[in-house]
């Protein structure tokens, strides 16, 4: 008999709050009954999940990180990452996008609630995202958050090239932003841009600001195909800003916050991880099933007595519960100002979902044999989406193990010669 699969983290095991639990639960019910019958055709035909983020508007997750006291639902950090767990269990391009709306929310709330800003600057910041916040909760409109340019800036190496020139009433922005998710379905591009108070002025890190561009802004748009090997219902094609106009009301962070911001709260860039970590659980589930005789669709044929069979499910439980303590540990500490060994804890936590999701994908493949990797049949779309993790920036697989030899090796300020 088919058995409804457990929360990823269970609320007793893993001592969660009640709040936490509600979430999790709001998030596993709806992604269990709408968005898994819907992933293999987003995934197929390479379609943004429209149908999902009404669902989400309708349940309230679409605001889960405003704040409690602007309307929404007030979820912190951990708590989000934990339900978009769930998401990303059912369908990863579904999670994926949502982060990129989430995080427009979370980084302009919480996280920055909690740094200490100047209380002049804080009170006009949490008039302006007023906003953006009724537009999401009021209306279901969808914020996306365009991160790459195909360089060094992403990475935190230097200024983006996409720039935000000060003009009367606003901003012009010029730029491109590439692999840019949700192009072309979300109302609004939360893009990062470089501010330049006059043309001449220098490019510079610390003038990043933060800018709501309205997609059907004059001199916005989008192009190139979308047919890649995975996560395909992400729809991450480029964006083209040319002399747009944005009004002063779409920032959504005060200009030169963001740098201070992601280097005090580091942790931020963790948010992609939930897709991933939802995958993973979703490997060993499928295996798990399979080997039952449990999948529906399948002939109910057990393959689970064979000691072979016993032990791969064995190695894949044991990846997956070491991927999820270090993943928990690391969002559970998440804060502000974090110590080096928490730094180096959510790098390691990142590095390893990433190459574990995919490493179980190959596990449950190996295990279960040719015909699980039927189309009709999920596992051969988690192996495909698995494999785009540790390619993300800003924190690809790559770069967290540079920055873990570098932050073993020297300490802060510490040069070779010291």
């Amino acid at each position: 008999m088919t058995t409804e699969p457990a929360p990823i983290f269970d609320a007793v095991d893993w001592n969660l709050t009640s709040r936490q639990a509600e979430l999790t639960a709001r998030a596993h019910a709806l992604a269990t009954a709408k968005f898994a019958p819907r992933a293999s055709t987003y995934d197929r035909e390479a379609i943004f999940p429209t149908e999902n983020f009404v669902d989400l508007h309708e349940s309230g997750l679409l605001g889960i990180c405003i704040p409690e006291d602007e309307g929404g639902l007030g979820a912190d950090l951990k708590t989000y990452m934990l339900t978009a767990a769930e998401i990303g269990r059912c369908c990863g391009a579904t999670a994926l996008t949502f982060n990129m709306h989430v995080s427009s929310c979370l980084w302009t709330g919480d996280l920055l609630d909690q740094l200490d800003l100047d209380p002049a600057i804080h009170d006009a910041h949490k008039a302006a995202r007023k906003v953006h916040y009724r537009r999401i909760l009021d209306e279901g409109k969808i914020y996306a958050q365009p991160f790459s340019e195909g360089g060094a800036a992403a990475a935190g190496f230097k200024a983006f090239g996409t720039t935000a020139l000060k003009v009367e009433g606003g901003w012009r922005v010029n730029g491109k932003k590439i692999f840019a998710s949700l192009s072309g379905h979300a109302n609004y591009y939360g893009a990062l841009c470089t501010a330049l108070l006059h043309e001449d002025d220098v490019h510079s890190r610390r003038n990043t600001m933060y800018l709501a561009i309205p997609a059907d802004a004059e001199g916005v748009r989008v192009e190139g195909a979308w047919d890649p090997l995975g996560m395909r219902g992400t729809v991450s094609r480029t964006l083209i800003f040319e002399d747009v106009f944005v009004s002063e009301e779409e920032q959504l962070m005060p200009m030169g916050v963001y740098p201070s911001a992601a280097r005090r709260w580091p942790h931020m860039f963790m948010t992609l991880t939930p897709a991933y970590m939802g995958i993973a659980q979703a490997c060993y589930d499928f295996t798990v099933a399979y080997l039952r005789g449990e999948v529906p669709g399948t002939p109910p044929v057990k393959r689970r007595m064979y000691p072979t069979k016993q032990l791969a499910v064995a190695q894949m439980r044991v990846m997956l519960e070491q991927t999820k303590g270090l993943w928990f540990q690391a969002i559970s500490e998440a804060k502000p100002d974090p110590t080096q060994d928490s730094l180096m804890r959510a790098w390691a936590a990142q590095h390893t979902v990433m190459e574990n999701a995919n490493e179980l994908a190959q596990l449950a493949i190996r295990t279960c044999g040719g015909q699980s990797m039927l189309r009709s049949l999920p596992l051969e779309r988690l192996y495909r989406d698995s494999r785009c993790g540790s390619l993300m920036l800003p924190w690809t697989a790559e770069l967290c193990l540079d920055m873990m030899g570098k932050g073993a090796l020297y300490k802060p300020g510490e040069t070779d010669d010291d």
